[in-house]
């Protein structure tokens, strides 16, 4: 069968991205195991999310100005050399302090491909269909979440977290191959005071303005559950040994809801429009949050963050969307910033996450975080871009 452009392009930029998002969950269940290994807290072990995170935000700045200008595949591929090196030397990692150092190394060198994959679909796609391959790339990026907390579960009692870093590893070093090719001819040369010009004119849109601080509150809220599910599901009793194999589960079926979001993405833009859908992001999403706060059995748990991330990616998408027009001249750039402030929420979600927790409780954090994205996207839903803005 032969595939038009835009689904080929999605699948090449696709092997790339879900590489750089398994690396990124794939020590989200193990936390267990890592702390008892290095004779450390959860708590504290869970911070390697925030490691991985919070590089990934800073390095945005510096890489969207670089792709607009030497060529967004070139970037990428440097950074997935560089993601596959951190990750096979994690391998070797003789304690928590030198696993972290490999980890922030990880996280900055995987910043360089998914947000540069959106801006391409941005430069190629047009406004028409680009939310609809937006969505079928994020199936990309949610197959590796998916693999990284399934098989870094099921694999681990095999070949240790050690073994799941070199998995990991070899997936990076597949994406590799895959977008391999004569660099493309450079775009323009780089020039910092005109990168400094178009982050400034930007930020003086109101549209971006809007669109950046909604998708840091969202990887705030949303993201720093995850490092918690372990112990989550322990606390309750309701997991064998560390509570990996139920954090795993419950990592694949929140992607799981991204694949069903993104299979019901063209009828839900269709029959309710992008701000209703938004709306109803918020609600689903937070009821996936109060069910996981009040799970009785695994199994609820585990089905609350299905539902979880089909809410999560009917407002996620939506301001990935909206995103690529607030600057179509400076997309990289625009895009750029829209990753920086989503990872830059990530990054802080653990250690908010972990107060909340040890103020409200397991439960009642949760149910703050609902209230929080429920807020969010009610507030979010009507503040669309209307119209491209004027080149930055």
């Amino acid at each position: 069968m032969r595939l038009d452009p835009t689904t080929k392009l999605i699948l090449v930029l696709g092997l790339g991205a879900g590489a750089s998002s398994l690396a990124g969950r794939a020590l989200d269940p193990l936390v267990g195991v890592v702390g008892a290994e290095f004779g450390t807290a959860a708590a504290t072990v869970a911070l390697l999310s925030t490691a991985f995170a919070l590089p990934y935000a800073l390095v945005q700045p510096v890489l969207g100005p670089i792709g607009d200008a030497v060529g967004k595949e070139r970037v990428i591929r440097a950074c997935l050399v560089v993601l596959a090196l951190a990750l096979a030397a994690s391998a070797f990692a003789p304690d928590l302090a030198t696993l972290a150092v490999l980890r922030v190394v990880a996280g900055g060198a995987a910043g360089g491909v998914f947000p540069l994959a959106i801006a391409i679909l941005g430069d190629r796609v047009e406004l028409e269909r680009r939310q609809v391959a937006l969505s079928r790339l994020l199936v990309a990026g949610l197959t590796g979440a998916v693999a990284g907390g399934a098989m870094a579960a099921a694999a681990e009692p095999l070949i240790g977290w050690r073994g799941v870093m070199w998995l990991c590893a070899a997936a990076s070093l597949a994406g590799l191959l895959v977008l391999r090719g004569g660099a493309p001819r450079p775009e323009r040369r780089l020039d910092l005071a005109e990168a400094l010009r178009r982050y400034a004119a930007i930020l003086r849109l109101k549209a971006a303005r809007v669109l950046y601080l909604a998708v840091f509150v969202e990887g705030a809220l949303v993201f720093g559950i995850f490092p918690f599910l372990a112990p989550l599901f322990v606390e309750r009793g309701l997991a064998a040994g560390s509570g990996a194999a139920e954090a795993g589960l419950a990592v694949a079926f929140y992607a799981f809801g991204g694949f069903a979001f993104a299979a019901l993405a063209p009828m839900l833009l269709r029959r309710m429009g992008q701000a209703r859908m938004i709306v109803l992001g918020g609600a689903t999403l937070a009821g996936g949050l109060l069910a996981l706060g009040v799970m009785p059995a695994a199994s609820v748990g585990i089905g609350a963050c299905l539902v979880l991330g089909l809410g999560f990616y009917m407002i996620h998408s939506s301001i990935q969307t909206r995103v690529t027009e607030v600057a179509p001249h400076a997309r990289g750039t625009a895009v750029a910033l829209h990753a920086f402030s989503f990872f830059l929420g990530q990054s802080l979600g653990p250690v908010l996450m972990g107060g909340m927790r040890a103020v409200l409780g397991s439960a009642g954090a949760l149910a703050a975080a609902a209230a929080g994205m429920l807020v969010l996207a009610i507030w979010l839903a009507p503040k669309g871009t209307k119209a491209p803005s004027p080149r930055p």
